[in-house]
């Protein structure tokens, strides 16, 4: 078995490709290194530097490397700016999908694995989120990743595909061994921002709280967030579920317990020891006000299991990375 990983020099991306060549899969990654890091992949990992707006890049690696299962991280995916460019969100995140899918199926590439994400809920009529929890985004980027799983149904009605959609609450946390980290150009996640307020605050950069009146018991938002290496390991049970000739599935990953922006800044004053000041501001455009995912179907389905159930572990191995790398990769 042969995977492309396509995008998999960014955060999850890269982690899941750690996961894999330590389970000794064989793999090959793809990406434009517009968001990604090289810095991020082992030496010996072979990189293919390509865009998925580009037919040919795609489907020359799919043929080259005689691959037979792909895993699709390549996205944009900050909801503030989906919002204010829905065309950049579409363009990127579906036509360049659908772009992959033609490459695919002119290859005859069935196995697919794609990152999806929670936004594709809106706001929750319920907590926490089933699988069965209507599907109603609010945004441009949720919107985005919704169109495609509605492709893949398609698609996988025609038996043109065999795949599973990961839908992720909020991902977090460093590879345990402090080898990839969290490192965004235009970081807008709360956990590498809290400690950044920490490690950047000489530089004058301050911690902004969006929003405090929600309908939540401290009037910030909630959230689950679940351990990159946890969403790795879901990775590596769906492409096992594929080859196997398992059914398309849908599933969500969190682990059901929701952590308001206060909570997440208390429990890294916690974990670093060190005081974190902030202000507050307005809400941000297109920001549910509660997220938190029920991962049932996939812990009986798959036997998944996060091994980093609680926000102070979590946060420990962010904080251990951005220690030692408080720019990021550079």
């Amino acid at each position: 078995m042969k995977i492309l990983v396509i995008g998999g020099a960014g955060y999850i991306g890269s982690s899941v490709v750690y996961s894999l060549k330590q389970k000794g899969y064989d793999l090959t990654v793809f990406d434009n290194l517009s968001l990604g890091h090289k810095q991020a992949l082992s030496s010996d990992t072979k990189l293919i530097v390509g865009d998925l707006n580009n037919y040919s890049e795609i489907k020359n690696a799919l043929e080259s490397e005689k691959i037979d299962t792909v895993m699709h991280f390549a996205a944009f995916s900050l909801v503030g700016e989906s919002v204010q460019n829905p065309i950049k969100y579409y363009q990127n995140n579906v036509a360049n999908t659908i772009n992959l899918f033609k490459a695919m199926e002119d290859v005859g590439v069935k196995n697919f694995v794609f990152s999806s994400t929670a936004a594709v809920f809106g706001n929750p009529i319920e907590t926490p989120i089933t699988e069965f929890h209507p599907v109603s985004p609010i945004n441009p980027y949720g919107l985005s990743k919704s169109m495609v799983e509605f492709v893949l149904k398609d698609l996988a009605e025609k038996g043109k595909i065999n795949y599973v959609s990961l839908r992720y609450f909020n991902a977090a946390g460093a590879v345990p061994d402090g080898s990839i980290g969290e490192a965004h150009t235009n970081e807008t996640h709360l956990i590498p921002l809290v400690l950044k307020s920490i490690l950047h605050k000489d530089s004058g950069f301050k911690l902004k709280v969006f929003g405090t009146d929600y309908e939540t018991p401290d009037g910030t938002c909630l959230r689950d967030y679940i351990h990159v290496s946890d969403l790795a390991e879901a990775h590596i049970l769906a492409v096992d579920h594929l080859v196997k000739g398992g059914e398309s599935e849908v599933f969500n990953l969190g682990t059901g317990k929701g952590f308001s922006v206060l909570d997440i800044i208390k429990a890294a004053e916690k974990v670093t020891g060190q005081k974190i000041s902030y202000e507050t501001a307005e809400r941000r455009e297109g920001d549910p006000p509660v997220l938190v995912a029920s991962s049932e179907k996939i812990t009986n389905a798959l036997g998944w299991k996060p091994k980093f159930p609680e926000i102070e572990s979590i946060i420990e191995t962010a904080w251990n990375w951005h220690k030692n790398n408080p720019n990021g990769y550079k």
